[in-house]
């Protein structure tokens, strides 16, 4: 059974109380990009008026969801989190688009910490990639979901919410995910918001009219609902595709982690315990971090991580020859990156040299500051 933590009369995505994860999916929208900035940014604070914080979490019991049928459990001191956001527009995130129904998983990222903490390497999951689904249970009503050959990656959430999708995620990696986050769309504003702004700078205009951007070249400091803005915009970058925006959510979380140990946080407990605070009701966790306690335990072991010891890759992909809107995994390279995880090193740059996407044309658009 999932676990949930709740504060009576707080409004989710779905514009109603947060429900047990088995009664309805949560129209949460989650920002996989934000995981090393809510981590970073609101781990020390999160030991801070406990009884607050701990209300503002909720949690999923992925392991009793999915059971003993699962990858080895590798106590090296490495961890791997699957961050997962959903593309529901109900409630809340309405402004952001209509809901066409069920909530499916918008972006995805794979997080390996290395052993000594001391580095990161994340692989983006484009939301359109053509997958092996296997057979899980709906989270709605407790039937079981076949397994499906050709499917989208993004539908593992929408049949069978975040324990289908770890359970996806496992199946193409073979590496065991340790823990699982979500952020919503309300939540990320308000997270950003807090921090002060993300500077960024543009290269050239961004005018997209589906995320509501609208930015001239140069320097800017973007609040929430402009640095959401951001990381939604694809129809103006590259070829227009997902892969273009993947690359700009990885050039912004980059900007946010280096934002976050720029302001001084960590020495004004009133800005500390702000940023702790919607931290903890923009994100859903796996029961393994579903308290303040574990949440905290597990950020201090990651603080030290900076953007420059983060490389950030996308699975190795290439476009589907039956339908140029999908991309399916190329397989050998893929086999690359999973293995550089599992064996806790480096991703080498051969595996994604000849992967589809838009061959740095997004480094033309967002200027990177950070290594």
């Amino acid at each position: 059974m999932s676990e949930q933590r709740k504060t009576p009369g707080r409004i989710r995505g779905t514009g109603t109380r947060r429900r047990k994860a088995s009664g309805r999916h949560r129209a949460k929208v989650v920002t996989a990009w934000t995981v090393a900035g809510v981590v970073v940014v609101g781990g020390a604070g999160l030991g801070y008026a406990y009884v607050t914080l701990d209300g503002n979490l909720s949690s999923v019991d992925i392991d009793a969801e999915l059971g003993t049928d699962r990858p080895d459990d590798v106590d090296d001191g490495s961890q791997d989190i699957l961050v997962l956001g959903s593309d529901s527009r109900s409630g809340a995130n309405g402004k952001y688009g209509a809901d066409e129904g069920a909530a499916r998983s918008d972006t995805a990222m794979v997080v390996h910490v290395d052993k000594g903490h001391k580095s990161a390497s994340v692989v983006s999951i484009p939301r359109d990639t053509l997958i092996g689904r296997p057979a899980c249970t709906s989270d709605t009503t407790g039937d079981p979901v076949g397994a499906e050959r050709r499917a989208m990656f993004n539908t593992a959430y929408e049949v069978g919410g975040p324990a289908c999708a770890v359970k996806t995620v496992e199946s193409m990696s073979g590496i065991r995910m340790d823990h699982y986050v979500e952020v919503d769309f309300t939540g990320f504003e308000k997270l950003i918001d807090e921090l002060g702004g993300v500077e960024i700078t543009t290269k050239t205009a961004i005018n997209d009219s589906k995320s509501h951007l609208d930015l001239e070249p140069g320097t800017h400091t973007l609040d929430g609902e402009e640095s959401l803005g951001l990381v939604r915009t694809r129809k103006s970058v590259g070829d227009g595709s997902d892969l273009g925006r993947i690359q700009l959510q990885q050039a912004f979380v980059k900007a946010l982690m280096e934002q976050a140990r720029s302001v001084g946080v960590f020495s004004s407990p009133r800005k500390l315990f702000g940023l702790a605070d919607a931290a903890t009701k923009a994100v859903t966790t796996d029961s393994g971090l579903g308290s303040v306690k574990k949440l905290a335990a597990f950020a201090d072991g990651l603080k030290g991580l900076g953007a420059k010891n983060v490389h950030m890759v996308t699975l190795p992909v290439e476009y589907d020859p039956a339908d140029p809107n999908r991309v399916l995994p190329q397989e050998r390279a893929g086999r690359q990156v999973w293995a550089a995880l599992k064996q806790d090193r480096p991703i080498p740059a051969s595996a994604t040299e000849n992967s589809a996407g838009d061959k740095g044309d997004v480094g033309k658009v967002v200027g990177q500051t950070v290594g």
